[in-house]
C-alpha cells in the first residue's frame, strides 16, 4: 500500500504518517523505487497511533504502548501503569481549566460590558505586570 492508500485507512494525514516513520513509530518498507510500500500490519500499528494521540497519548506514551502491543509476553500491568498516569495528568489538566474558567467567569461577572473605560477584566491581566 502506497502513503495515500495508507493514510485513507488509518484516517491520519500522509504528513503525520511520514513524521511518524521519521521519529520510528513505523518503519515502511522501501520498493526499488524510493517509495514507501506499507502493510496490513502498519495500517493496524497507524490506527492505533491515531486513536492513542486521540486520547491525549504523548509521542512516548505511545511509543511504549506499540511497544507492549507488539509483546505477547507482556504485563497488562505495565498498560496500565501508562494510562493511569495518563489519567493522572487529564486531572491536573481538568483542575487548570477548571480554575481558569472560574476566574474567568468572576471577571466576566464584575466587567459591566458597558461604555465606561473601566474593565476588571483588563485591570486584572495587567495586575501582574506594571505598564511602561
Amino acid at each position: 500500500m502506497n502513503i495515500k492508500d495508507v493514510a485513507a485507512a488509518s484516517g491520519l494525514p500522509a504528513k503525520t504518517i511520514r513524521y511518524y516513520e521519521e521519529i520510528g513509530l513505523v518503519r515502511a518498507a522501501r520498493g526499488a523505487n524510493g517509495y514507501r510500500h506499507f502493510s496490513e500490519r502498519d495500517v493496524r500499528m497507524l490506527s492505533f497511533l491515531s486513536r492513542a494521540r486521540s486520547l491525549g497519548f504523548s509521542i512516548d506514551d505511545c511509543r511504549s504502548l506499540l511497544s507492549l502491543y507488539g509483546d505477547r509476553e507482556r504485563a497488562s500491568a505495565d498498560v496500565k501503569r501508562i494510562a493511569r498516569d495518563h489519567l493522572g495528568r487529564i486531572a491536573v489538566k481538568i483542575s487548570e481549566l477548571e480554575a481558569m474558567r472560574n476566574t474567568l467567569e468572576t471577571l466576566v461577572t464584575r466587567c459591566h460590558g458597558d461604555d465606561r473605560p473601566d474593565c476588571p477584566i483588563l485591570e486584572d491581566l495587567a495586575g501582574a505586570v506594571e505598564p511602561g
